[in-house]
Protein backbone atom coordinates (compact mmCIF):
# COMPACT_ATOMS: atom_id res chain seq x y z
CA UNK A 1 0.00 0.00 0.00
CA UNK A 2 1.42 3.43 -0.88
CA UNK A 3 2.61 5.66 1.93
CA UNK A 4 0.21 8.26 3.28
CA UNK A 5 1.14 11.86 2.40
CA UNK A 6 -0.61 15.20 2.66
CA UNK A 7 -2.79 16.40 -0.21
CA UNK A 8 -0.54 19.41 -0.82
CA UNK A 9 2.43 17.05 -1.22
CA UNK A 10 0.38 14.78 -3.51
CA UNK A 11 -0.54 17.75 -5.69
CA UNK A 12 3.12 18.72 -5.98
CA UNK A 13 4.07 15.16 -6.89
CA UNK A 14 1.26 15.01 -9.44
CA UNK A 15 2.63 18.13 -11.14
CA UNK A 16 6.05 16.52 -11.37
CA UNK A 17 4.52 13.32 -12.72
CA UNK A 18 2.81 15.33 -15.47
CA UNK A 19 6.20 16.63 -16.58
CA UNK A 20 5.97 20.12 -15.04
CA UNK A 21 9.49 21.37 -14.34
CA UNK A 22 8.57 25.05 -14.01
CA UNK A 23 5.58 26.39 -12.08
CA UNK A 24 4.42 30.00 -12.30
CA UNK A 25 2.23 31.46 -9.60
CA UNK A 26 1.31 33.63 -6.68
CA UNK A 27 0.99 32.00 -3.27
CA UNK A 28 -1.81 32.27 -0.72
CA UNK A 29 -3.67 30.23 1.88
CA UNK A 30 -4.63 27.40 -0.41
CA UNK A 31 -1.47 26.75 -2.41
CA UNK A 32 1.58 27.87 -0.42
CA UNK A 33 2.31 24.44 1.05
CA UNK A 34 1.95 22.78 -2.36
CA UNK A 35 4.43 25.25 -3.85
CA UNK A 36 6.82 24.77 -0.92
CA UNK A 37 6.80 20.98 -1.36
CA UNK A 38 7.19 21.28 -5.13
CA UNK A 39 10.30 23.45 -4.72
CA UNK A 40 12.00 22.24 -1.53
CA UNK A 41 11.19 18.53 -1.64
CA UNK A 42 10.91 17.84 -5.37
CA UNK A 43 13.39 20.34 -6.82
CA UNK A 44 10.90 22.08 -9.10
CA UNK A 45 11.41 25.63 -10.31
CA UNK A 46 8.91 28.21 -9.11
CA UNK A 47 8.66 31.61 -10.81
CA UNK A 48 6.55 34.00 -8.72
CA UNK A 49 4.37 36.72 -10.21
CA UNK A 50 3.30 40.01 -8.66
CA UNK A 51 -0.30 39.65 -9.84
CA UNK A 52 -2.36 36.54 -10.55
CA UNK A 53 -3.00 37.66 -14.12
CA UNK A 54 0.76 37.74 -14.63
CA UNK A 55 1.13 34.16 -13.39
CA UNK A 56 -1.29 32.87 -16.02
CA UNK A 57 0.30 34.99 -18.75
CA UNK A 58 3.75 33.66 -17.85
CA UNK A 59 2.44 30.11 -18.21
CA UNK A 60 0.89 31.01 -21.58
CA UNK A 61 4.21 32.44 -22.76
CA UNK A 62 6.06 29.34 -21.57
CA UNK A 63 3.56 27.05 -23.32
CA UNK A 64 3.80 29.04 -26.55
CA UNK A 65 7.61 28.98 -26.53
CA UNK A 66 7.94 25.28 -25.68
CA UNK A 67 4.87 23.67 -27.24
CA UNK A 68 4.27 21.94 -23.89
CA UNK A 69 1.42 22.24 -21.40
CA UNK A 70 2.45 24.81 -18.81
CA UNK A 71 1.20 25.17 -15.26
CA UNK A 72 0.43 28.04 -12.91
CA UNK A 73 -1.10 28.30 -9.46
CA UNK A 74 -3.04 30.93 -7.52
CA UNK A 75 -4.98 30.94 -4.30
CA UNK A 76 -8.72 31.40 -3.84
CA UNK A 77 -11.46 33.96 -4.41
CA UNK A 78 -10.19 37.32 -5.65
CA UNK A 79 -7.02 35.58 -6.81
CA UNK A 80 -9.14 33.53 -9.21
CA UNK A 81 -11.19 36.52 -10.36
CA UNK A 82 -7.91 38.33 -11.09
CA UNK A 83 -7.04 35.64 -13.66
CA UNK A 84 -10.19 35.92 -15.76
CA UNK A 85 -8.88 38.17 -18.57
CA UNK A 86 -5.68 36.14 -18.81
CA UNK A 87 -7.73 32.96 -19.08
CA UNK A 88 -9.77 34.54 -21.87
CA UNK A 89 -6.49 35.38 -23.61
CA UNK A 90 -5.44 31.73 -23.37
CA UNK A 91 -8.80 30.51 -24.63
CA UNK A 92 -8.71 32.85 -27.62
CA UNK A 93 -5.14 31.78 -28.35
CA UNK A 94 -6.05 28.09 -28.03
CA UNK A 95 -3.14 27.63 -25.64
CA UNK A 96 -3.23 24.55 -23.39
CA UNK A 97 -2.23 25.20 -19.79
CA UNK A 98 -3.39 24.14 -16.33
CA UNK A 99 -4.13 26.58 -13.52
CA UNK A 100 -4.25 25.08 -10.02
CA UNK A 101 -6.54 27.39 -8.06
CA UNK A 102 -7.56 27.21 -4.44
CA UNK A 103 -11.14 27.45 -3.24
CA UNK A 104 -12.72 28.46 0.06
CA UNK A 105 -14.42 25.87 2.31
CA UNK A 106 -17.92 24.96 1.10
CA UNK A 107 -19.08 24.83 4.72
CA UNK A 108 -18.23 28.54 5.11
CA UNK A 109 -20.37 30.45 2.59
CA UNK A 110 -19.67 33.71 4.46
CA UNK A 111 -15.92 33.41 3.97
CA UNK A 112 -14.76 36.86 2.83
CA UNK A 113 -12.93 35.38 -0.18
CA UNK A 114 -15.78 33.16 -1.35
CA UNK A 115 -16.75 33.85 -4.98
CA UNK A 116 -18.52 31.82 -7.67
CA UNK A 117 -15.29 30.40 -9.10
CA UNK A 118 -16.83 27.82 -11.40
CA UNK A 119 -19.07 30.46 -12.97
CA UNK A 120 -16.15 32.87 -13.46
CA UNK A 121 -13.95 30.22 -15.04
CA UNK A 122 -16.61 28.90 -17.38
CA UNK A 123 -17.62 32.45 -18.36
CA UNK A 124 -14.01 32.99 -19.43
CA UNK A 125 -14.31 29.94 -21.69
CA UNK A 126 -11.75 27.90 -19.75
CA UNK A 127 -12.31 24.33 -18.65
CA UNK A 128 -13.27 23.63 -15.02
CA UNK A 129 -12.04 20.51 -13.24
CA UNK A 130 -12.87 19.83 -9.59
CA UNK A 131 -10.47 18.22 -7.14
CA UNK A 132 -13.10 15.81 -5.87
CA UNK A 133 -11.47 14.32 -2.78
CA UNK A 134 -8.08 13.69 -1.18
CA UNK A 135 -8.13 10.18 -2.67
CA UNK A 136 -8.49 11.41 -6.28
CA UNK A 137 -5.59 13.90 -6.46
CA UNK A 138 -3.50 12.07 -9.04
CA UNK A 139 -6.46 11.26 -11.28
CA UNK A 140 -7.91 14.77 -11.10
CA UNK A 141 -4.59 16.45 -11.90
CA UNK A 142 -3.96 14.05 -14.79
CA UNK A 143 -7.45 14.70 -16.12
CA UNK A 144 -6.88 18.47 -16.06
CA UNK A 145 -3.73 18.01 -18.17
CA UNK A 146 -5.49 15.60 -20.51
CA UNK A 147 -8.33 18.05 -21.08
CA UNK A 148 -5.97 21.00 -21.63
CA UNK A 149 -4.20 19.06 -24.38
CA UNK A 150 -7.33 17.73 -26.08
CA UNK A 151 -9.42 20.89 -25.72
CA UNK A 152 -6.53 23.25 -26.56
CA UNK A 153 -7.39 25.77 -23.88
CA UNK A 154 -6.63 26.57 -20.24
CA UNK A 155 -8.17 24.21 -17.69
CA UNK A 156 -8.55 25.25 -14.04
CA UNK A 157 -8.24 22.62 -11.32
CA UNK A 158 -10.33 23.85 -8.38
CA UNK A 159 -8.68 22.81 -5.08
CA UNK A 160 -10.61 23.16 -1.79
CA UNK A 161 -8.31 24.65 0.82
CA UNK A 162 -9.48 22.33 3.66
CA UNK A 163 -8.07 19.34 1.75
CA UNK A 164 -4.48 20.52 1.88
CA UNK A 165 -3.39 18.96 5.18
CA UNK A 166 -5.51 15.82 4.90
CA UNK A 167 -3.73 12.52 4.40
CA UNK A 168 -4.02 10.44 1.25
CA UNK A 169 -2.27 7.63 -0.56
CA UNK A 170 -0.64 8.54 -3.86
CA UNK A 171 -0.30 6.44 -6.99
CA UNK A 172 1.11 8.22 -10.06
CA UNK A 173 -1.17 8.58 -13.08
CA UNK A 174 1.06 8.92 -16.14
CA UNK A 175 0.32 11.56 -18.72
CA UNK A 176 -0.16 9.61 -21.92
CA UNK A 177 -0.89 11.17 -25.29
CA UNK A 178 -3.25 8.70 -26.95
CA UNK A 179 -3.91 10.95 -29.92
CA UNK A 180 -2.63 9.50 -33.16
CA UNK A 181 -1.87 11.66 -36.20
CA UNK A 182 -4.67 11.15 -38.69
CA UNK A 183 -4.45 10.78 -42.45
CA UNK A 184 -7.60 11.04 -44.54
CA UNK A 185 -9.10 7.90 -46.00
CA UNK A 186 -10.76 7.78 -49.36
CA UNK A 187 -13.92 9.82 -49.73
CA UNK A 188 -15.59 12.81 -51.33
CA UNK A 189 -13.64 15.40 -49.33
CA UNK A 190 -10.29 13.98 -50.40
CA UNK A 191 -11.45 13.56 -54.01
CA UNK A 192 -12.73 17.15 -54.10
CA UNK A 193 -9.46 18.45 -52.69
CA UNK A 194 -7.35 16.52 -55.21
CA UNK A 195 -9.63 17.70 -58.01
CA UNK A 196 -9.32 21.34 -56.95
CA UNK A 197 -5.54 21.12 -56.74
CA UNK A 198 -5.33 19.41 -60.11
CA UNK A 199 -7.47 22.10 -61.74
CA UNK A 200 -5.61 25.01 -60.14
CA UNK A 201 -3.35 27.10 -62.33
CA UNK A 202 -2.07 29.33 -59.55
CA UNK A 203 -2.29 27.37 -56.28
CA UNK A 204 -0.89 28.68 -53.00
CA UNK A 205 0.02 26.70 -49.87
CA UNK A 206 -0.84 28.50 -46.61
CA UNK A 207 0.36 27.29 -43.19
CA UNK A 208 -0.92 28.34 -39.78
CA UNK A 209 0.42 27.69 -36.29
CA UNK A 210 -1.28 24.29 -36.34
CA UNK A 211 1.02 23.16 -39.16
CA UNK A 212 4.44 24.33 -37.96
CA UNK A 213 5.54 20.71 -37.41
CA UNK A 214 4.85 19.90 -41.08
CA UNK A 215 7.27 22.30 -42.81
CA UNK A 216 9.03 19.67 -44.92
CA UNK A 217 5.82 18.00 -46.09
CA UNK A 218 4.20 21.32 -47.01
CA UNK A 219 7.26 22.43 -48.94
CA UNK A 220 7.28 19.07 -50.76
CA UNK A 221 3.63 19.58 -51.74
CA UNK A 222 4.28 23.15 -52.86
CA UNK A 223 7.23 22.01 -54.96
CA UNK A 224 5.15 19.20 -56.47
CA UNK A 225 2.35 21.52 -57.61
CA UNK A 226 4.52 24.56 -58.39
CA UNK A 227 2.99 26.76 -55.69
CA UNK A 228 4.38 29.59 -53.55
CA UNK A 229 4.06 29.27 -49.78
CA UNK A 230 2.86 31.68 -47.10
CA UNK A 231 2.00 31.65 -43.42
CA UNK A 232 -0.36 33.25 -40.98
CA UNK A 233 1.18 35.74 -38.54
CA UNK A 234 1.47 33.10 -35.80
CA UNK A 235 3.42 30.79 -38.13
CA UNK A 236 5.72 33.61 -39.24
CA UNK A 237 9.04 32.43 -40.74
CA UNK A 238 8.02 28.76 -41.02
CA UNK A 239 9.26 28.77 -44.62
CA UNK A 240 12.25 31.02 -43.91
CA UNK A 241 14.79 30.47 -46.71
CA UNK A 242 12.41 28.83 -49.20
CA UNK A 243 12.71 30.48 -52.64
CA UNK A 244 9.00 31.23 -53.09
CA UNK A 245 8.16 32.24 -49.53
CA UNK A 246 5.62 35.08 -49.43
CA UNK A 247 6.03 35.37 -45.63
CA UNK A 248 2.83 36.57 -43.91
CA UNK A 249 -0.47 36.13 -45.74
CA UNK A 250 -2.98 38.84 -44.86
CA UNK A 251 -3.00 42.42 -43.71
CA UNK A 252 0.77 42.28 -43.12
CA UNK A 253 1.60 41.00 -46.61
CA UNK A 254 4.21 42.95 -48.55
CA UNK A 255 3.11 44.53 -51.83
CA UNK A 256 4.98 41.84 -53.80
CA UNK A 257 3.32 39.05 -51.81
CA UNK A 258 -0.08 40.73 -52.12
CA UNK A 259 0.26 40.72 -55.90
CA UNK A 260 0.94 36.96 -55.94
CA UNK A 261 -1.93 36.29 -53.53
CA UNK A 262 -4.34 38.33 -55.65
CA UNK A 263 -3.56 36.17 -58.69
CA UNK A 264 -3.94 32.83 -56.86
CA UNK A 265 -6.94 30.68 -57.80
CA UNK A 266 -6.72 28.01 -55.07
CA UNK A 267 -5.66 28.35 -51.41
CA UNK A 268 -4.64 25.13 -49.66
CA UNK A 269 -4.69 26.06 -45.97
CA UNK A 270 -3.13 23.83 -43.31
CA UNK A 271 -3.68 24.44 -39.59
CA UNK A 272 -4.86 28.02 -40.17
CA UNK A 273 -7.85 29.57 -38.43
CA UNK A 274 -8.47 31.96 -41.37
CA UNK A 275 -9.35 34.94 -39.19
CA UNK A 276 -10.15 38.43 -40.47
CA UNK A 277 -6.49 39.49 -40.42
CA UNK A 278 -5.28 36.48 -42.40
CA UNK A 279 -8.05 36.78 -44.99
CA UNK A 280 -8.29 40.60 -44.99
CA UNK A 281 -11.94 40.22 -43.95
CA UNK A 282 -12.42 37.60 -46.65
CA UNK A 283 -10.94 39.69 -49.45
CA UNK A 284 -7.94 37.39 -49.98
CA UNK A 285 -10.28 34.41 -50.49
CA UNK A 286 -12.66 36.00 -52.99
CA UNK A 287 -12.75 34.21 -56.35
CA UNK A 288 -10.52 31.40 -55.10
CA UNK A 289 -11.21 27.78 -54.26
CA UNK A 290 -10.41 26.97 -50.63
CA UNK A 291 -9.12 23.66 -49.29
CA UNK A 292 -8.92 23.62 -45.50
CA UNK A 293 -6.92 21.01 -43.59
CA UNK A 294 -6.82 20.85 -39.78
CA UNK A 295 -6.39 18.18 -37.13
CA UNK A 296 -8.96 20.06 -35.03
CA UNK A 297 -12.32 19.34 -36.64
CA UNK A 298 -13.86 22.35 -34.86
CA UNK A 299 -11.79 24.70 -37.03
CA UNK A 300 -13.07 23.33 -40.35
CA UNK A 301 -15.55 25.78 -41.85
CA UNK A 302 -15.58 27.85 -38.66
CA UNK A 303 -15.23 31.16 -40.50
CA UNK A 304 -15.45 30.34 -44.21
CA UNK A 305 -17.11 27.48 -46.04
CA UNK A 306 -14.30 25.61 -47.85
CA UNK A 307 -14.69 23.79 -51.15
CA UNK A 308 -13.07 20.80 -49.45
CA UNK A 309 -12.52 20.27 -45.72
CA UNK A 310 -10.13 17.56 -44.53
CA UNK A 311 -9.74 16.53 -40.89
CA UNK A 312 -6.24 15.20 -40.34
CA UNK A 313 -2.64 15.88 -39.45
CA UNK A 314 -1.34 18.56 -41.87
CA UNK A 315 1.86 16.69 -42.64
CA UNK A 316 0.14 13.39 -43.36
CA UNK A 317 -2.54 15.09 -45.45
CA UNK A 318 0.11 16.91 -47.51
CA UNK A 319 1.84 13.56 -48.11
CA UNK A 320 -1.49 12.06 -49.14
CA UNK A 321 -2.10 14.86 -51.64
CA UNK A 322 1.31 14.28 -53.21
CA UNK A 323 0.71 10.52 -53.38
CA UNK A 324 -2.58 10.81 -55.28
CA UNK A 325 -1.32 13.59 -57.55
CA UNK A 326 1.55 11.27 -58.51
CA UNK A 327 -0.78 8.31 -58.93
CA UNK A 328 -2.98 10.32 -61.28
CA UNK A 329 0.07 11.80 -63.04
CA UNK A 330 -1.23 15.34 -62.53
CA UNK A 331 1.31 17.83 -63.92
CA UNK A 332 2.65 20.75 -61.87
CA UNK A 333 0.94 24.10 -62.30
CA UNK A 334 4.43 25.63 -62.63
CA UNK A 335 2.98 28.91 -61.41
CA UNK A 336 6.18 29.69 -59.52
CA UNK A 337 7.87 30.04 -62.91
CA UNK A 338 6.10 33.41 -63.19
CA UNK A 339 7.39 34.66 -59.80
CA UNK A 340 10.72 36.40 -59.35
CA UNK A 341 12.12 35.31 -55.94
CA UNK A 342 14.17 38.50 -55.77
CA UNK A 343 10.94 40.53 -55.77
CA UNK A 344 9.73 38.59 -52.72
CA UNK A 345 12.98 39.21 -50.84
CA UNK A 346 13.12 42.92 -51.61
CA UNK A 347 12.94 44.99 -48.43
CA UNK A 348 9.96 47.27 -48.00
CA UNK A 349 11.43 50.81 -47.95
CA UNK A 350 11.36 52.75 -44.72
CA UNK A 351 9.32 55.97 -45.09
CA UNK A 352 11.23 59.22 -44.53
CA UNK A 353 11.24 60.33 -40.89
CA UNK A 354 8.80 62.98 -39.77
CA UNK A 355 9.33 62.90 -36.03
CA UNK A 356 9.83 65.94 -33.87
CA UNK A 357 13.27 66.90 -32.46
CA UNK A 358 14.15 65.05 -29.28
CA UNK A 359 12.42 61.87 -30.47
CA UNK A 360 13.41 58.88 -32.60
CA UNK A 361 11.74 57.42 -35.67
CA UNK A 362 9.97 54.15 -34.79
CA UNK A 363 10.52 52.34 -38.10
CA UNK A 364 14.23 53.15 -38.17
CA UNK A 365 14.63 52.09 -34.57
CA UNK A 366 12.98 48.73 -35.35
CA UNK A 367 15.29 48.21 -38.33
CA UNK A 368 18.31 48.94 -36.11
CA UNK A 369 17.06 46.50 -33.46
CA UNK A 370 16.55 43.79 -36.06
CA UNK A 371 20.08 44.22 -37.37
CA UNK A 372 21.70 44.26 -33.93
CA UNK A 373 20.02 41.22 -32.38
CA UNK A 374 21.17 37.63 -32.94
CA UNK A 375 19.19 35.80 -35.60
CA UNK A 376 17.75 33.29 -33.13
CA UNK A 377 16.13 35.93 -30.91
CA UNK A 378 12.69 35.30 -29.35
CA UNK A 379 10.22 38.06 -30.18
CA UNK A 380 7.28 38.95 -27.96
CA UNK A 381 5.11 41.97 -28.72
CA UNK A 382 2.47 43.62 -26.55
CA UNK A 383 -0.55 45.31 -28.09
CA UNK A 384 -0.41 48.90 -29.26
CA UNK A 385 -0.05 51.23 -32.24
CA UNK A 386 3.64 50.34 -32.55
CA UNK A 387 3.08 46.61 -33.04
CA UNK A 388 2.49 46.53 -36.80
CA UNK A 389 5.75 48.36 -37.43
CA UNK A 390 7.51 45.93 -35.10
CA UNK A 391 6.03 42.85 -36.80
CA UNK A 392 6.99 44.22 -40.22
CA UNK A 393 10.54 45.30 -39.34
CA UNK A 394 11.75 42.68 -36.83
CA UNK A 395 12.04 39.08 -37.98
CA UNK A 396 12.49 35.67 -36.39
CA UNK A 397 14.06 32.58 -37.88
CA UNK A 398 11.28 30.15 -36.90
CA UNK A 399 7.67 30.38 -35.69
CA UNK A 400 8.70 28.85 -32.36
CA UNK A 401 10.58 32.09 -31.70
CA UNK A 402 7.52 34.28 -32.30
CA UNK A 403 5.10 34.77 -29.41
CA UNK A 404 1.78 36.60 -29.89
CA UNK A 405 0.20 38.10 -26.76
CA UNK A 406 -2.74 39.93 -28.35
CA UNK A 407 -5.29 37.15 -28.85
CA UNK A 408 -7.91 39.11 -26.91
CA UNK A 409 -6.89 42.46 -28.44
CA UNK A 410 -5.73 44.02 -25.17
CA UNK A 411 -2.64 45.95 -24.16
CA UNK A 412 -0.68 45.12 -21.03
CA UNK A 413 -0.66 41.33 -21.51
CA UNK A 414 2.76 40.94 -23.09
CA UNK A 415 5.18 41.20 -20.16
CA UNK A 416 3.90 37.98 -18.61
CA UNK A 417 4.22 36.22 -21.96
CA UNK A 418 7.76 37.57 -22.35
CA UNK A 419 8.84 36.39 -18.91
CA UNK A 420 7.44 32.92 -19.59
CA UNK A 421 9.16 32.75 -22.98
CA UNK A 422 12.48 33.97 -21.54
CA UNK A 423 12.30 31.37 -18.75
CA UNK A 424 11.68 28.71 -21.40
CA UNK A 425 14.55 29.88 -23.64
CA UNK A 426 17.44 30.89 -21.34
CA UNK A 427 20.06 30.43 -24.07
CA UNK A 428 18.38 32.89 -26.42
CA UNK A 429 17.86 36.61 -26.07
CA UNK A 430 14.20 37.52 -25.70
CA UNK A 431 13.09 40.85 -27.16
CA UNK A 432 9.91 42.25 -25.65
CA UNK A 433 8.32 45.26 -27.31
CA UNK A 434 5.69 47.23 -25.43
CA UNK A 435 3.96 50.59 -25.53
CA UNK A 436 4.10 53.02 -22.66
CA UNK A 437 0.45 52.45 -21.75
CA UNK A 438 0.80 48.67 -21.84
CA UNK A 439 3.93 48.82 -19.72
CA UNK A 440 2.28 50.96 -17.06
CA UNK A 441 -0.88 48.84 -17.14
CA UNK A 442 0.59 45.35 -16.85
CA UNK A 443 4.30 45.44 -17.54
CA UNK A 444 5.93 47.41 -14.76
CA UNK A 445 4.99 45.06 -11.92
CA UNK A 446 6.00 41.86 -13.71
CA UNK A 447 9.20 43.48 -14.99
CA UNK A 448 10.51 42.66 -11.53
CA UNK A 449 10.51 38.97 -12.54
CA UNK A 450 13.19 39.68 -15.14
CA UNK A 451 15.44 40.77 -12.26
CA UNK A 452 14.53 38.03 -9.80
CA UNK A 453 15.16 35.38 -12.48
CA UNK A 454 18.06 37.30 -14.13
CA UNK A 455 16.50 36.76 -17.54
CA UNK A 456 18.37 37.35 -20.78
CA UNK A 457 15.67 39.75 -21.90
CA UNK A 458 15.51 43.16 -23.54
CA UNK A 459 12.40 45.25 -22.93
CA UNK A 460 11.88 48.04 -25.45
CA UNK A 461 9.26 50.61 -24.49
CA UNK A 462 7.81 52.51 -27.46
CA UNK A 463 6.95 55.62 -25.48
CA UNK A 464 4.84 58.16 -27.35
CA UNK A 465 3.38 59.39 -24.02
CA UNK A 466 -0.10 58.56 -25.24
CA UNK A 467 -2.65 55.85 -25.82
CA UNK A 468 -1.88 55.78 -29.53
CA UNK A 469 -5.08 54.29 -30.93
CA UNK A 470 -7.19 56.86 -29.08
CA UNK A 471 -4.81 59.67 -30.05
CA UNK A 472 -5.36 58.87 -33.71
CA UNK A 473 -9.14 58.76 -33.35
CA UNK A 474 -9.14 62.25 -31.87
CA UNK A 475 -6.78 63.46 -34.60
CA UNK A 476 -8.91 61.95 -37.38
CA UNK A 477 -11.88 63.99 -36.20
CA UNK A 478 -9.83 67.18 -35.79
CA UNK A 479 -10.35 66.99 -32.03
CA UNK A 480 -7.95 67.80 -29.21
CA UNK A 481 -6.04 64.54 -28.41
CA UNK A 482 -4.71 65.72 -25.05
CA UNK A 483 -7.03 63.43 -23.06
CA UNK A 484 -5.15 60.47 -24.56
CA UNK A 485 -1.73 61.90 -23.63
CA UNK A 486 0.24 61.19 -20.46
CA UNK A 487 3.28 62.54 -18.70
CA UNK A 488 4.82 59.34 -17.39
CA UNK A 489 7.83 59.02 -15.08
CA UNK A 490 10.96 57.97 -16.94
CA UNK A 491 10.63 54.25 -17.54
CA UNK A 492 14.37 53.86 -18.00
CA UNK A 493 14.89 55.52 -14.61
CA UNK A 494 12.34 53.18 -13.01
CA UNK A 495 14.19 50.19 -14.47
CA UNK A 496 17.46 51.52 -13.07
CA UNK A 497 15.85 51.98 -9.66
CA UNK A 498 14.71 48.35 -9.76
CA UNK A 499 18.23 47.13 -10.53
CA UNK A 500 18.17 46.71 -14.30
CA UNK A 501 20.06 48.62 -16.96
CA UNK A 502 17.74 51.35 -18.19
CA UNK A 503 18.52 53.58 -21.16
CA UNK A 504 16.39 56.45 -22.43
CA UNK A 505 16.76 57.03 -26.16
CA UNK A 506 15.82 60.31 -27.83
CA UNK A 507 18.48 60.46 -30.56
CA UNK A 508 20.44 58.23 -32.94
CA UNK A 509 23.56 58.60 -30.77
CA UNK A 510 21.66 57.39 -27.72
CA UNK A 511 20.25 54.53 -29.77
CA UNK A 512 23.80 53.47 -30.69
CA UNK A 513 24.69 53.32 -27.00
CA UNK A 514 21.51 51.42 -26.15
CA UNK A 515 22.12 48.75 -28.78
CA UNK A 516 25.72 48.28 -27.65
CA UNK A 517 24.55 47.87 -24.06
CA UNK A 518 21.80 45.48 -25.11
CA UNK A 519 24.23 43.15 -26.89
CA UNK A 520 26.91 43.25 -24.18
CA UNK A 521 24.48 42.40 -21.36
CA UNK A 522 23.09 38.95 -20.62
CA UNK A 523 20.72 40.18 -17.91
CA UNK A 524 17.65 42.45 -18.05
CA UNK A 525 17.88 45.65 -20.09
CA UNK A 526 15.15 48.24 -20.65
CA UNK A 527 15.36 50.67 -23.56
CA UNK A 528 12.89 53.55 -23.58
CA UNK A 529 12.36 54.93 -27.07
CA UNK A 530 11.04 58.50 -26.93
CA UNK A 531 8.56 58.79 -29.81
CA UNK A 532 6.51 61.57 -31.36
CA UNK A 533 2.82 60.52 -31.11
CA UNK A 534 2.03 62.42 -34.29
CA UNK A 535 4.54 60.38 -36.33
CA UNK A 536 3.98 56.81 -35.12
CA UNK A 537 2.63 54.86 -38.13
CA UNK A 538 -1.02 53.91 -38.11
CA UNK A 539 -2.13 50.31 -37.78
CA UNK A 540 -3.73 48.82 -40.88
CA UNK A 541 -4.75 45.41 -39.56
Amino acid sequence: MPDQITVHAALARALKDQGVDTLFGLMGDSNLFMVDHYVRQLGGRYVPAVHEAGAVLMALGYATATGRIAAATVTQGPAVSNTVTSLIEGVKGMTPMVLLAGDTPVQDPDHPQAVAQKALIEAAGAGFEQLRSPETVAVDVANAFRRARLERRPVVLNMPTPFMWEQTSYDPVPFEDHGQPAAPGEGDALNNAIGAIAAARRPLVLAGRGAVHARDQLLALADRIGAPVATTLKAKSLFHGAPYDLDVFGTLSTPAAGDVIAKADCIIAFGAGLNRFTTVKGGFLEGKRLIQVDDDIQQLGRRYNPDAAIAGDPGLVADTFVHWLDEAEIPSSQSTDTINPDDLRAEVPVPPPGNAPGTVDLARAMVRLDAALPEDRVLVCDGGRFMQTAWERIGVNSPENFVVSTNVGAIGMGMGYAVGAAVARPDQKTLFLCGDGGFMMGGLSEFSATLRENLNMVTVICNDSAYGAEYIQFEDRQMDPSLSEFTWPSMAAMAEAMGAKGIKVSSEVELDHALETMMSTDGPVLIELVLDPASVPRIHL
